[in-house]
Formats: structure tokens, C-alpha cells, sequence
């Protein structure tokens, strides 16, 4: 008579001790997302992050904004790559630079963490990749999930997702109704790719070019998944730096959908934005992608944000101003269109021109 043994967690994939170990090695890194809002307020493993909205005090009637994102496809390059701590700088602005685009100023995040197997020195760096971005984006990262899902992701896959608080004074919140005819157009440069179009990237790199990641591209000084992993650029302390030294009327992150549909999002019905494609030249990425698929350029518009990760939208006297503010926080800027009459234009914003070569 043979003996048989009884169903368990771990049997069926799941790991407790190794989320246990996962959540001691992320705890010195959430420690340095701190502000002193969440200061002694419980801990990481509680069942829920604290934070003191009463030591808000410097606002008068407070709105709280609210946004969620992922990173999408590009986390298949991470883990194919075994580079697990940049994914984070992704996925902090994803959402911080949308909660900044009202002039929320971000204040604490959460995040949500699947795998098909606890890895805990992989979550660890995972983690790592978030308070870091959080660090740069000013905001404290108060609690999150990590979530075992063996038998719907392979040991190796896994997913990453956050959401995000911030506040504004009711009175400086942005939006559509600020924004006026004569408002300068001003490009903030991205870092690359950031973390939308990767499904299109992916297809033209893998299945018509047949590259692969560790190939050296001559146009990056580095490999391609080098290159496809650079973190995304997190704008939101430059932005509210901008409504501190200068009048700003509105804010646009550049994510999916490429600029001009991100632009539109933010322009009231009765103006129009028009940005002059030859006032920047797009990084390499975007014309090797371009190429090697063979896509064309209002695909490659409508996919990537194509050198642009933020606009901001100012008064023509506040220029200047603006424009001095981002050089002196080491950001790429420049004017690159403006608003008009909406007139006959169907659309909010256009590209016109060509790009600078």
C-alpha cells in the first residue's frame, strides 16, 4: 500500500519563504523613497501604505490626482536581457508624469509585481528600479504586491504595474481652459523609447530585421537591447520646478499614440497646436526602426514619441523663463510650435515639416 501525499501551496508552485526573503531585500530600497509625510507610519508588509495628508499643510484646498500604467512589452526585454533594475524607472514615469500634467505635484506610489516565480533577488531589483525612480520623481513608494502565478507564467515571466497619488491646488489645476492663443509649444527631449511601442519595435527587430539584443548597432555606441532598455526620463519634478519659476498653461506626456494625439488631449476645442518637425532631429532609434521595418513616418508618429517625452505649453513672455529653468536642470528643450485659431484644422495638433537631419 503505497503512501500518497496531500496537495500544498508550494506543491502547486508557490512559494511563501521565497516572498518573504523578496520582501526583506526590497525593504532598504523602499527606506530611501521616504518623504516625511509616511515617516513612522507602519512599514513595508503592512496591509496597507500610510501617508499624512494632514502635514499637507501649504495647500489650501487640495485635489487629489490619481493615475495607473505599466511598462507594457518592454519587460520581455528585461527579462530576456537578465536586467532586471531600470525596468522600475519605466513604470515611475509612466504614471508620475501623468499625475504632473494636471501640476499634481506625486506623492506616493504602489506597486504591483507578477511573476511565475518569486525570484527573490529578481523582485528585489525590480523594487530597486522603483524607489530609485521614485527618489527622482519625489515621491514615496508606500507598500505593493508581488504575486506567484506559476502555471500562467513561465518561471522566468513576470509583469509590472503601479499606481500613483498626487495633489494640486485647486486653484492652479491644470487643464484645456488655461490654454491660450499665442501659447508657445516647448519639446523636452526624451531619453529614448521610454515605454510605449515596444510590440512594434519588437516585431520590426526580432521578426524582419532578425537581430538580435546583444548586437552591437554602430548609430547607439552600444548594443540594441542596450539601447531598447534605457530608462524612461522622469519629467515631473522639472515640470513643477516650471509652475514654480514661470506661468505655465498645460503640460503633455508624450506616451502612447505619439505626440501629436497626446498634444490634442490637452488643447481646448476652439485652438489648434502646430509643432515644426524641423526644430529637433530624432535620436537613431527612431530612424533604425523606421528603416528596418520599412514603417511609415505617421506610423512611426502614431507609435513612438519620436525624441519628445513632455510638452509644456507657456505664454510667449514666459519663454524664456521656461526655457532657462530646464537647461538649468540639465533637461533638452526647445520651442517647437504654437497655438492658433483652430480654424478649419479637424484635429487638435498637427506635425508640419520635416525633421532636422
Amino acid at each position: 500500500m503505497s503512501e500518497t501525499t496531500g496537495a500544498s501551496y508550494a506543491a502547486a508552485g508557490v512559494d511563501i519563504e521565497a516572498g518573504d526573503r523578496a520582501v526583506e531585500l526590497m525593504k532598504e530600497w523602499v527606506k530611501k523613497t521616504q518623504r516625511p509625510e509616511v515617516a513612522g507610519l507602519g512599514g513595508l508588509g503592512g496591509f496597507a501604505g500610510l501617508f499624512d495628508a494632514s502635514a499637507l499643510k501649504r495647500y489650501e484646498r487640495p485635489l487629489l490626482a490619481s493615475a495607473t500604467d505599466g511598462v507594457g512589452t518592454k519587460v520581455d526585454l528585461a527579462r530576456q536581457m537578465g536586467v532586471y533594475d531600470t525596468i522600475g524607472h519605466d513604470l515611475v514615469g509612466m504614471v508620475v508624469d501623468d499625475l504632473v500634467v494636471c501640476g499634481a505635484e506625486p506623492l506616493f506610489m504602489t506597486d504591483y509585481i507578477c511573476v511565475g516565480k518569486v525570484h527573490p533577488e529578481r523582485v528585489a531589483a525590480i523594487v530597486k528600479g522603483i524607489a530609485e525612480g521614485c527618489v527622482l520623481a519625489g515621491c514615496a513608494l508606500v507598500g505593493g504586491e508581488t504575486a506567484e502565478h506559476p502555471g500562467l507564467l513561465g518561471a522566468d515571466d513576470f509583469d509590472v504595474a503601479g499606481a500613483g497619488t498626487g495633489v494640486v491646488e485647486a486653484d492652479r489645476l491644470l487643464g484645456p481652459d488655461r490654454i491660450r492663443e499665442g501659447d508657445a509649444v516647448i519639446a523636452m527631449a526624451s531619453s529614448g523609447l521610454h515605454s510605449n511601442g515596444y510590440s512594434l519595435v519588437r516585431h520590426v527587430v526580432f521578426d524582419r530585421a532578425d537581430w538580435t539584443l546583444d548586437r552591437q548597432v554602430e548609430e547607439f555606441g552600444r548594443t540594441l537591447g542596450e539601447e531598447l532598455l534605457e530608462p524612461t526620463r522622469i519629467y515631473s519634478l522639472d515640470c513643477l520646478a516650471l509652475t514654480r519659476t514661470t506661468e505655465v498653461h498645460g503640460f503633455s506626456h508624450v506616451t502612447g499614440g505619439g505626440l501629436a494625439n497626446n498634444l490634442a488631449r490637452v488643447i481646448p476645442d476652439t485652438l489648434h497646436a502646430t509643432v515644426d518637425r524641423s526644430t529637433w532631429t530624432p535620436g537613431a532609434v527612431f530612424d533604425l526602426v523606421g528603416k528596418a521595418g520599412q514603417v511609415e513616418q505617421l506610423e512611426l508618429e502614431k507609435t513612438l514619441n519620436m525624441g519628445v517625452g513632455m510638452i509644456a505649453i507657456v505664454p510667449a513672455e514666459s519663454v524664456d523663463a521656461a526655457l532657462t529653468t530646464l537647461a538649468d536642470r540639465g533637461v533638452d528643450s526647445w520651442v517647437a510650435g504654437e497655438i492658433t485659431a483652430r480654424g478649419d484644422h479637424a484635429t487638435g495638433a498637427e506635425l508640419v515639416g520635416s525633421y532636422a537631419r
